[in-house]
Order: C-alpha cells, then sequence, then structure tokens
C-alpha cells in the first residue's frame, strides 16, 4: 500500500508516539508485508528469527522491537508491539469503508459490462468491458476484473485476509487494505473465494479459469492460462505460474511456487516448491510416474511380509 504523500521517518514516529534510529529525513512511501516490500516501503518484524530477513529486505524501513544498528540507507522505528503499530498505520491510511449502495458510485462499471441485480460492488471496483456478473456475487473494495470475464454466482472477490496474529486473549486481526486483480478472459466459477491482499494485490492472470468452490488466499499470484478443477484451496503469498493445471481437491499451502506448466492430479497436496513441465500425484506430491510405483511397491508389502513370516 502507498501512503497519499511521503512522510519523513520523525513524522511517522511522532504519529505513532514512537522512538527511530536514522535520518529524521529519511522517506517512507508506504507499507508492505516482507514478500512484497520494494524501496520506500516499511516492514514490520517482531520475533528474532526473522530480524536479520527483514533489515536486508528491499523495505527501507523497518518497524522492529529491538534497537539494533541501522543498515545503510534504511531508518528504524522502534516498538513494543510492531504489528499493533503495522495495523494502526495500515487503518489510518486505508480505513475499510462500505457504501450503503448495492454498487458504489466509487467504481467503474464498463458500458458492456453485464451486472446481476443481486451483485454487490465495493468501492473503488472496476469492472471491464463485455464482463458478465453473476446473481449473488460480491466484489470487494479495491477489486479490478479485466474485460471479456465471467463471475458466476455467489462467488466473493475481495474477502478480508485470513492473517491473524495469536495474543493471550485470542486472536488479532491484521487489517486488509489491499485489493484483487482479475486479468481478461478469466472465468471464476460458482461459490469460490478469493481474498484480497493484506498490503498489495492478490491476481489472477488472464486467460485463467476457476471451476466452482475454489479458494484464493490473500497475495497469491496466479499465472496466465492457469486451469484450476473444483474445491482445489490456495493458501496465501503463493507464486503460481503460467499454464498451471491443478485438478480436484488439491491443497497449496502458503509461500510455495508451483512452475510454469505444472500438473498436480487431483486430490494432492503440495507441501514444497515444485518445477514446472511436470506431472505429480499424491500427498505428498511427488512426480506422478515414481509415486504409482511407490504405490504399486506398497500394494504387494502385505504378500512380501507373508513370505519373510
Amino acid at each position: 500500500m502507498q501512503f497519499p504523500k511521503a512522510l519523513a521517518l520523525r513524522e511517522l514516529a511522532e504519529q505513532l508516539g514512537l522512538s527511530f534510529a536514522g535520518d529524521p529525513n529519511h522517506l517512507v512511501t508506504g507499507l508492505n508485508e516482507i514478500h512484497r516490500v520494494v524501496a520506500g516501503d516499511m516492514v514490520f518484524v517482531d520475533h528474532p528469527k526473522y530480524y536479520d530477513k527483514a533489515l536486508a529486505s528491499a523495505a527501507t524501513t523497518v518497524l522492529i522491537n529491538k534497537e539494533v544498528e541501522v543498515p545503510e540507507g534504511k531508518g528504524l522505528l522502534i516498538s513494543d508491539d510492531p504489528f499493533r503499530d503495522f495495523n494502526a498505520i495500515a487503518r489510518y491510511f486505508a480505513p475499510n469503508t462500505f457504501s450503503p449502495l448495492a454498487k458504489s458510485i466509487s467504481s467503474q462499471v464498463a458500458g458492456s459490462a453485464q451486472v446481476h441485480d443481486t451483485a454487490v460492488i465495493g468501492e473503488r471496483v472496476v469492472i471491464g468491458e463485455r464482463s458478465i456478473i453473476g446473481a449473488g456475487v460480491v466484489l470487494g473494495n479495491d477489486v479490478m476484473i479485466g474485460d471479456d470475464c465471467i463471475i458466476h454466482a455467489n462467488s466473493v472477490i475481495g474477502g478480508d485476509a485470513f492473517y491473524y496474529k495469536k495474543r493471550e486473549d485470542g486472536y488479532e486481526k491484521m487489517h486488509t487494505c489491499g485489493g484483487v486483480e482479475v486479468g481478461d478472459r478469466v472465468e471464476i466459477g460458482a461459490l469460490c473465494s478469493i481474498d484480497r491482499g493484506v498490503t498489495a494485490i492478490t491476481r489472477i492472470g488472464s486467460g485463467s479459469k476457476l471451476d466452482n468452490q475454489v479458494h484464493v488466499g490473500h497475495d497469491t499470484l496466479i499465472g496466465k492460462d492457469c486451469l484450476f478443477a473444483a474445491q482445489v484451496g490456495i493458501a496465501g503469498c503463493v507464486q503460481i505460474e503460467d499454464s498451471v493445471t491443478l485438478w480436484g481437491q488439491v491443497g497449496v499451502p502458503s509461500d510455495l511456487t508451483i512452475g510454469k506448466g505444472a500438473v498436480v492430479l487431483g486430490q494432492s497436496g503440495v507441501t514444497k516448491d515444485l518445477e514446472g513441465g511436470v506431472t505429480y500425484f499424491g500427498s505428498p506430491a511427488e512426480e506422478a510416474r515414481s509415486k504409482y510405483r511407490e504405490l504399486a511397491m506398497i500394494r504387494k508389502l502385505p504378500d512380501i511380509i507373508r513370505k519373510l513370516g
């Protein structure tokens, strides 16, 4: 998320009531999560395991809960609770607002688009030429739908990220202020759910097709011409390259990459990065032919055990 205008490190510290380290005039232009940061962004870190990663990242400002040496060209904000203060900044610059109307006046709908009367259109939504938005569809805030798309009934695009910090008294929600970008010629089946990015975007590439009841988590980036069958579940922060096929009920956990042209067969569970151009099967998912051989050997185990006995 980019701020409306750049802020000096000193200004931001004063606004939050925090101490800082580095040039008081060091500029902060936005905030982002660690996997999406660029120069000018601020990132937060609240665990020693991730200090080095955050300090060495592309982010030029780090909200941190320990006084450390300031890396060259960076600024630090010192907080006893970086998660809380990161949330406070996000809420200040991007509060969640909701229109009382079914179709917000801040949104742009192309003249050739078709939007069902029961669809709900949030703030700052863009719907491209000739796209069709079906009955009961909900497009949350900051959703962009390209040209020639079809969104089938009762899908929700732009729900909040599933992101919480565990506290002693329960779970604290991370404020969601990102968006969703859907490319051209994308078809999304009924009852799908695609979450907004926490501070950046979730993307569905042009030409991709999603069957019914597919879930895509926050900040996941899906390439062009991908094909996902029913009940595929993809967690947040996943990178799926072009022309990937995921068959029914495939599960993908967070922070993994699936390479271009990979095929994952039905009910497989992905547990690691997958190279492109290969067909995978099983849980954990492995190259399909070797997995089939493994299953064939397992079927022979009872006979082998009897013979040995």
